[in-house]
């Protein structure tokens, strides 16, 4: 994100010099990888058709704390078989692979974790209110 602020800030400063190199319709396009990695590090946003933790019911919030269960270990395992695929990797391929590939997977990881958080807090809450309403 940092280095296309900073290409932004360069064709801002030099508009003269990239206005006519720039090819307006490529701006449109968004490549997956940098969707995928922006929505990968903000974890207000859920998944397609995701209820609202706010005003869910309690069998929505257990669907949906099970869900982000499932994702988050499955997470994890990648970043563990990662780790020990750079195991036999070189110093050079090893350190790309820590500057690139790691912090995608952890930036995912902990966006599932902080959704997983939401809903474990959803299901409590309607969990509890359930069972003050029966007693």
């Amino acid at each position: 994100m940092v280095v296309t602020i900073r290409k932004l800030l360069l064709i801002f400063l030099r508009w003269s010099v990239y206005q006519e190199t720039m090819n307006p319709e490529d701006g449109g396009q968004d490549r997956p990888d940098i969707v995928a990695a922006i929505r990968g590090g903000d974890d207000s946003l859920g998944m397609e058709g995701e209820a609202d933790p706010v005003t869910a019911s309690l069998e929505q919030a257990l669907f949906w704390r099970n869900i982000y269960t499932e994702i988050l270990a499955m997470e994890e395992a990648v970043l563990e078989r990662v780790q020990q695929l750079m195991a036999d990797q070189s110093p050079q391929a090893r350190r790309e692979v820590e500057l690139t590939n790691v912090p995608v997977v952890v930036a995912q990881a902990e966006r599932f974790r902080s959704r997983l958080r939401f809903w474990e807090s959803a299901y409590q809450r309607l969990d509890g209110a359930l069972a003050l309403g029966t007693s």
